[in-house]
């Protein structure tokens, strides 16, 4: 594969892990590589990933003035996401990587790392704290609509 497309396929690849895209199949030897990143990530690894993500998604104009990350701090953020990707793909995972690259194409990186995203992902809303502030909104619901539309709950 050329240098051109393995960093094409990364750049997409740390770009899904943000578990919010649509699912897509994947093949036999990408599960694998799947498989070998979640299970090659720490906790610590799978919360520098949560960073990352939370960090990238500051950016965005809708939550931007409500999420305080520094571009010093996303560019920290960055760095340690870079090294997890190639510690991943390129000691951790590296045979399962090879692989499923020589039989699937580059689409490994995206579907493998969307898994791990999504891995994160749930750990993040599974944390009690977090949990507890999702659900905060339903305090604010009105009942009353809500029994008269679907009767006692």
């Amino acid at each position: 594969m050329q240098k051109t497309a393995m960093y094409a396929a990364l750049m997409c690849a740390a770009s899904m892990c943000t578990f919010v895209s649509a699912p897509a199949s994947a093949g036999l030897y990408t599960d694998e590589v799947a498989k070998c990143l979640v299970s090659s990530s720490s906790e610590a690894d799978k919360n520098e990933l949560m960073r990352w993500m939370f960090g990238a998604m500051s950016v965005h104009p809708a939550v931007k003035s409500i999420a305080k990350v520094s571009d010093a701090q996303r560019k920290v953020l960055s760095q340690n996401m870079a090294k997890l990707v190639d510690r991943l793909i390129t000691v951790s995972c590296k045979s399962q990587v090879q692989e499923a690259i020589k039989y699937e194409g580059n689409g490994v990186f995206e579907q493998s790392f969307r898994v791990l995203g999504e891995v994160a992902g749930r750990g993040l809303f599974a944390d009690p704290a977090v949990a507890a502030s999702v659900a905060e909104y339903t305090n604010y619901l009105d009942k009353q609509k809500l029994e008269k539309m679907f009767g006692k709950m």
